[in-house]
């Protein structure tokens, strides 16, 4: 009878034992509680069909859904100390760096790339709350300049989606000396005229909205998005007062001239695209001028035409060109006197 006990019982138990079901099948919405199945929700681009509330996305995943065919090149950056302040808390500071790299699968909570976006090359970065809550530290803040000086290396639009809680403890005062670093790297953005669009997810808060979010030439932001620097319960409980009802989202933002619009994910690529197209065109229709005068200097001779035209080109193709010697033995002809 053992065999019946030992091999018979045991797989007649296996045929009504439950399966094991994969977590995060269904995703809750934080405002209705309605249930979506996961992949429906990725199919929206991770926004509730019914409430149409802005779920996180991830930073790999935002790029894929903003560049064209989901293709765009990394941008590489240096690397910077991993735990200058060899700083610890609960649990060590680079202990915390190898579980959210474990759970993002990035190495910093800023990831840039170089695509295109309706045929207009462009960089996007994206930070992502999911990687110590987007927090602004050296990798970060080397990431974003990196990224703005290759915009105006190559002269293109420089876009930003931003969620983050601010700078990163961990890193003390080399945290927050990344907010005059990426401000001076908007102002070389400036300084060469191209454009650099703030994209403002939920949440925005702390030091970096008090540092480069906030000097976008157009801000934008998703619906529902929570942006400010002191998050509402602290300033509550610091005024004694209570707050409006949607302090701090981008509706009562773009309502007090904060921001220029609140656009939905959905809407969002084709809004970046024409904004970008329209202030690109002034600075293309620049650089084809200066083209249009080098072909006409440089139609009979074999001078090499960059596009855009460089300075330099544009010095040269102005100049007049130098009188030709007379052959050997042949005298100049002398300048025709003025008319009396």
């Amino acid at each position: 009878m053992n065999w019946i006990n030992n091999v018979v019982r045991p797989k007649i138990r296996g045929l009504w034992q439950k399966r094991d079901m994969p977590e995060n099948l269904w995703v809750k919405c934080p405002e209705t509680g309605q249930m979506v199945f996961h992949k429906d929700l990725e199919a929206n681009q991770f926004v509730i069909p019914g409430s149409g509330y802005h779920m996180r996305i991830g930073a790999e995943m935002r790029l894929k859904s903003f560049f064209d065919g989901g293709k765009f090149e990394v941008v590489a950056v240096i690397e910077t100390a991993a735990d200058p302040l060899k700083f610890r808390d609960e649990k060590r500071y680079t202990d915390r760096l190898k579980e959210a790299r474990a759970k993002t699968g990035m190495n910093e909570a800023l990831l840039t790339g170089f695509g295109t976006i309706d045929g207009l090359p462009v960089v996007a970065a994206v930070q992502d709350f999911t990687f110590i809550g987007g927090s602004l530290g050296m990798a970060a803040g080397e990431a974003i300049v990196t990224g703005m000086m290759k915009a105006a290396e190559l002269e293109v639009p420089y876009i930003l989606f931003v969620s983050s809680g601010g700078a990163r403890m961990q890193e003390g005062i080399l945290a927050l000396m990344q907010m005059p670093r990426t401000t001076v790297a908007v102002q070389r953005l400036r300084e060469a005229k191209l454009p650099y669009i703030v994209v403002f997810t939920n949440p925005t808060t702390g030091g970096v909205t008090a540092s480069y979010a906030m000097l976008g030439d157009i801000h934008i932001a998703e619906p529902g998005a929570l942006i400010g620097f002191a998050g509402p319960r602290v300033i509550e409980q610091t005024i004694r007062e209570k707050l409006p009802h949607g302090f701090q989202r981008s509706e009562y933002l773009l309502a007090h001239g904060m921001i220029d619009m609140v656009v939905h994910r959905h809407d969002l690529r084709e809004t970046l695209s024409r904004l970008c197209g329209l202030l690109m065109s002034g600075h293309r229709h620049r650089a084809g001028m200066n083209n249009v005068k080098l072909r006409k200097k440089a139609a009979g001779g074999a001078m090499e035409i960059n596009l855009p035209a460089t300075p330099e080109q544009i010095a040269a193709a102005s100049a007049e060109p130098a009188a030709a010697e007379p052959p050997p033995g042949v005298r100049a002809a002398a300048p025709a006197s003025p008319p009396s």
